[in-house]
């Protein structure tokens, strides 16, 4: 990777030559132009690594730039670089062949991390669609991925961690979708939501009289996996006495029914997933060894979001049109920027649960900051004076349009409802660029 050769392409002189100097302290071989022609021109005698894009440029602009170099067949990753009004245009470029993207400015350390992510998985020609359900263009995704493929062939016991929301069960589903079994059910059972007693009866089955109110025999899930695949999520939470009957399952082969002696064979191929440190549990008492053992024969580790910013613009994208939306275009730029800052400690799922709250708020409109949930918006960069000046911008034209709304179209009375001056208000529409259509 040391020797990886870049070629940058962008307009402002100071940026290109501050970008190239970082680059070049990295030990990369880079070579920078001003514009597309010269970009153009550099590809046509010698070979590139990766290519660093403007978005704005004079003449042809990054994407129409990038869109060329995909229909004639070159295939080195481009990251693109944006200016903070124009974040919901670079996450657009995504869908024209661009792997990625960072908006100005950008800090050395965050511009070298994206770079070597490029750079590491460019041998592997990973795609920007999702395999096996799960969306990204990041190395750790890709690793992920891979490793799906590696083990789903084989009948071994996998262990997914990861923190909440990370997609542990996407991943395991997807093991079971390519694997020999992808004919029998996929059964999941989220251990941490039932008690003890619950959980001992849902997995294991009883037979009648087992307990008061069993008044009939009843099948476990354990074998109604049979000759498919079981995910146990959240094995860390089973208690001592559940975690011994998993065991002698794993060695056995047999599951034994609540209140009967008698075992009944099962096939079934284990997934458990966690986002416990089951080393931890193991290493305080409270989980055993030997079952630790025989559930952790291939690992498999889900990223948190906070690892891959690269995806989240794709994730988001994905989840607006799967709600019928037009994807990232129905969002404003100062919304995406909060998006694309949040810490999301919740990972995709908190994600996900944001732009679903944020889209029921918006209505049929363009999702604005104010939509998105507080928590997201204050995990967001607030002190940066870019983002402060913008949401004071955003608010007032929101102000604005709600009051036109409320008036009818009305301008006057919008104004006296505002307790703004006509031509005040006539200034603001046209410096927010306010149409009959808006809203």
């Amino acid at each position: 990777m040391m020797s990886a050769r870049i070629l940058l392409v962008d307009d402002d002189h100071a940026f290109r030559l501050s970008t190239a100097a970082i680059l070049r302290d990295e030990a990369f071989d880079v070579t920078a132009v001003e514009n597309a022609s010269d970009a153009v021109t550099a590809l046509g005698g010698a070979a590139y690594d990766l290519i660093l894009l403007d978005l704005r440029m004079p003449g042809v602009d990054g994407i129409s730039l990038a869109e060329v170099l995909r229909k004639r067949g070159e295939s080195v990753p481009i990251l693109m670089i944006s200016g903070f009004g124009s974040v919901d245009s670079a996450v657009k470029a995504l869908h024209s062949g661009v792997d990625d993207f960072v908006t100005k400015p950008v800090e050395p350390e965050v511009l070298l991390s994206r770079v070597r992510d490029l750079l590491e998985r460019r041998p592997s020609g990973t795609s920007a669609e999702p395999v096996e359900g799960l969306l990204g263009r990041s190395s750790v995704m890709e690793a992920v991925r891979n490793e799906i493929r590696q083990v789903a062939g084989s009948d071994a016991t996998v262990l997914i961690t990861g923190e909440t929301g990370t997609g542990k069960e996407l991943a395991a589903s997807a093991v079971h979708r390519l694997s020999p079994r992808a004919g029998g059910k996929f059964v999941a059972v989220n251990c941490a939501a039932l008690s003890e007693g619950l959980l001992e009866s849902e997995l294991f089955g009883h037979i009648r009289g087992a307990f008061t109110g069993a008044l009939q025999d009843r099948e476990g899930l354990i074998r109604a996996a049979h000759k498919g695949t079981l995910l146990l999520d959240e094995i860390g939470d089973v208690s001592p006495a559940v975690q011994q009957r998993l065991l002698r399952v794993l060695q056995e082969r047999e599951v034994v029914p609540l209140g009967s002696h008698r075992p009944q064979p099962v096939d079934i191929r284990l997934i458990a997933a966690t986002n416990r440190d089951l080393q931890q549990e193991v290493d305080g008492g409270r989980f055993r060894e030997d079952l630790f053992f025989r559930i952790n024969v291939f690992h498999i580790r889900m990223p948190p979001l906070r690892d891959r910013p690269g995806d989240v613009a794709l994730l988001i994208d994905r989840a607006l049109r799967s709600m019928g939306r037009r994807g990232s275009a129905d969002v404003s730029s100062l919304a995406m920027r909060t998006l694309l800052t949040s810490r999301w400690p919740g990972n995709v799922r908190q994600l996900h649960a944001a732009l679903e709250s944020a889209s029921i708020r918006a209505g049929q409109g363009v999702i604005q900051a104010h939509h998105l949930p507080e928590e997201v918006r204050d995990a967001a960069t607030a002190t940066d004076p870019r983002y402060r000046q913008a949401g004071s911008v955003e608010d007032e034209r929101d102000k604005i349009l709600s009051a036109l709304r409320e008036a009818g179209g009305v301008r006057v009375r919008a104004a006296e409802i505002l307790g703004m001056g006509r031509t005040t208000l006539w200034r603001k529409i046209q410096e927010y660029r306010i149409t009959e259509g808006d809203g």
